[in-house]
């Protein structure tokens, strides 16, 4: 892994985000509704959540239909993992962690 320059991110920084960006780093990606069951919010609250950060560039929304259910997927780009790795990074440093 690659260290990164600590640095504070405010689209990160919301909990839900966060916890998002944190779910998402461990994985290539991820259904929706886990998503929503791991946060514990709303479908409503997480889709606001996740298009702030799509339209930051750290998230892609991917939509496809199996068995005539359409599924959201939710990945990480590289630039929120980035963002998201730096923004717990200044959170360690911060901290003293």
């Amino acid at each position: 892994m690659t260290a990164v320059q600590p640095r504070f991110d405010s689209v990160v920084h919301m909990p839900p985000r966060l916890q998002v960006c944190g779910l998402l780093a461990a994985v290539t990606d991820m259904d929706f509704a886990t998503v929503r069951e791991q946060v514990g919010v709303s479908d409503s609250v997480l889709s606001k959540h996740v298009r702030q950060l799509e339209e930051a560039g750290y998230v892609t929304v991917r939509k496809s239909t199996r068995a005539s259910r359409v599924r959201t997927n939710l990945a990480l780009t590289p630039a929120g993992r980035t963002a998201f790795d730096a923004h717990v990074a200044e959170l360690r440093r911060i901290t003293g962690a």
